[in-house]
């Protein structure tokens, strides 16, 4: 693997890495405002972001490519609602779809179909995730002013519950 694509797939794992860190401070702003369900719910993203991180390090240790991780930056901590915290949420994966892009696009330079290939999951699990998180947003959208409506998606959004798979099927 050539040095510029090894080094842009560390940064990638970096960047998985901040984004379970900001997932993990959402669960406690949600958990403060006793929304356990929203908690819930971004635990479980939370986890989902360090199975990507650890797909990413296994593919690269695979490779025989050295992982180095590098500082993890302090995360938002306060929103100034749920849905607030839910629109940042999307707005990251949208810069980590972004990002997963100009990695893909580097693995295709670096004619590394191997790498090309590996990240075809990432790809598709983005679409999945900004689609997961805006549907999200576009409930608590619907539930303004409802606060029923809010109890119930937090209800609802409890029933998520964390898979930590490395496995590149998943």
């Amino acid at each position: 693997m050539k040095a510029e694509l090894q080094k842009a797939f560390n940064t990638q794992i970096n960047e998985e890495l901040f984004s379970a860190y900001i997932y993990a401070s959402m669960v406690n702003y949600f958990e403060e405002q006793s929304l356990t369900g929203f908690a819930a719910w971004m635990q479980a993203q939370a986890v989902e972001e360090l199975t990507h991180a650890q797909k990413l390090i296994a593919y690269l240790h695979e490779r025989g490519v050295k992982v180095e991780l590098e500082a993890i930056g302090k995360p938002e901590s306060t929103w100034d609602s749920p849905l607030a915290a839910f629109e940042a949420a999307y707005k990251h994966e949208c810069y980590i779809s972004d990002c997963i892009n100009k990695l893909y696009a580097l693995a295709v330079e670096s004619a590394d179909a191997a790498a090309s290939i590996f990240l075809n999951w990432f790809i598709t699990e983005q679409v999945e995730e900004e689609a997961s998180v805006d549907q999200v947003v576009q409930n608590l959208k619907l539930a303004q002013g409802a606060p029923g409506a809010l109890f119930m998606l937090n209800r609802e959004l409890g029933q998520r519950s964390p898979e930590f798979n490395t496995d590149s099927d998943h």
